[in-house]
């Protein structure tokens, strides 16, 4: 099984060369040369051949059938920062229960980190009914290779049937290498998860094909079922102190504590407003802004409504926002009481990260914007005009 050139084929034409995206092919002699050292197998060059001279075989791995018996419960990752429990942590706990109840089964919290002895007591009042924890001073602040070997190995010995983890930057680094370690399949950034009645699996939704359409997407042969979910997708259940659950410490080597690198400071970003993920209002521009400059208008409304400011993706790539402000299906998810949206035409991949805030006010001159059919309120009108006037309104009305 592999590739290689048909001599008596090849003419020289050099198109396969052009065509190879690992500059594994060259010419030698007038005829096409294979580095296999280079070659990945990836099929780009066979078809630019017209002379039929690549002939690619690509080795089919057997289908190998798993044993999923023995596997249960719901797992969810408890990302922690600086000794603090995520929010979205305890959102995925609400939906694991939901989740657990349809198969019969328990919730779990994971919880790695420092001195978190209340931290896990806070997870069974949110409703976990187990918590691991696993405690040690070299696990105060996260780090890629020891929280991975330890999520491995923990999921090794307990077998959870599902493990869900935020789509944090966190999340998303640590729970890509587990899957890889423990052979699993992973959705990645869904926004809606459900059992299948008949089949017991967990259907794993999210927006594919740049957000045009939603898939649901199964992992029936693999075991754990793996998904992360973005902040706020899901509500946070409320706290029941007189809730009661166990807490399973586990210890393990110093040789798992252990990383190649080392942490040297952890600098957080200076937020001059609230943080958009956490904000119960936002104010949010998009490309009719026209520059960085005119999001000043923008932070002043914020300002007075003890709000966030916000952004479309079309003003994170020109420069005028910083990502970290972005809302959308490449940016952040969010939920607050109320959104503003100053004009922003309503691309479905914006829409996908605001679609559940309750309150959507739409400002935008053009009055077939797609913003418009998913708002609670729309005002047709140009927001350099409207933005002052409601700062301007809302001042009075709060008297600032």
């Amino acid at each position: 099984m592999g590739i290689q050139i048909i001599q008596d084929k090849c003419v020289g034409c050099s198109l396969c060369v052009k065509a190879c995206p690992f500059a594994a092919i060259t010419m030698t002699n007038k005829k096409a040369v294979i580095d296999l050292n280079k070659c990945t197998l990836c099929g780009a060059c066979p078809p630019t051949c017209k002379f039929k001279a690549i002939l690619l075989e690509k080795p089919v791995a057997a289908a190998e059938k798993k044993d999923l018996s023995g596997y249960k419960d719901v797992w969810v990752f408890a990302e922690q920062k600086k000794g603090k429990v995520q929010s979205v942590a305890f959102e995925l706990i609400g939906k694991a229960r939901e989740l657990a109840g349809k198969v019969g089964s328990k919730v779990a919290a994971v919880l790695i980190g420092s001195n978190m002895e209340m931290a896990a007591q806070e997870l069974l009042c949110c409703g976990a009914d187990i918590v691991y924890l696993v405690d040690a001073p070299q696990l105060a602040n996260y780090q890629d290779e020891p929280y991975t070997t330890i999520l491995v190995k923990l999921i090794k010995k307990y077998k959870p049937e599902i493990v869900l983890c935020g789509a944090t930057f966190i999340g998303r680094s640590l729970i890509s290498r587990v899957a890889i370690k423990i052979d699993a399949g992973l959705t990645a950034d869904c926004t809606g998860l459900d059992i299948d009645p008949d089949k017991k699996l967990l259907l794993q939704t999210r927006p594919a094909f740049g957000g045009n359409i939603m898939a649901t997407i199964i992992t029936p042969n693999h075991r754990p079922q793996m998904a992360t979910v973005r902040h706020k997708v899901f509500a946070q259940p409320a706290l029941d102190k007189s809730r009661k659950g166990k807490i399973v410490k586990e210890t393990f080597p110093p040789e798992d504590l252990k990383s190649r690198t080392t942490l040297l400071d952890i600098v957080e970003e200076v937020e001059g407003l609230v943080n958009i993920a956490e904000a119960d209002i936002i104010v949010s521009g998009g490309r009719a802004l026209g520059n960085h400059e005119n999001f000043k208008m923008l932070e002043e409304l914020a300002q007075v409504l003890g709000g966030a400011v916000g952004s479309s993706r079309a003003a994170v790539d020109a420069g005028w926002m910083a990502y970290s402000h972005q809302v959308g299906q490449t940016g952040r998810t969010v939920a607050p009481k109320l959104y503003i949206a100053c004009g922003i035409s309503g691309q479905i991949q914006h829409l996908v990260g605001m679609q559940s805030s309750k309150i959507i006010i739409a400002i935008n001159k053009d009055p077939d914007a797609p913003i418009f059919k998913i708002a609670t309120y729309g005002i047709v009108g140009d927001v350099f005009e409207v933005v002052p006037a409601l700062t301007k309104a809302f001042k009075k009305a709060l008297n600032k």
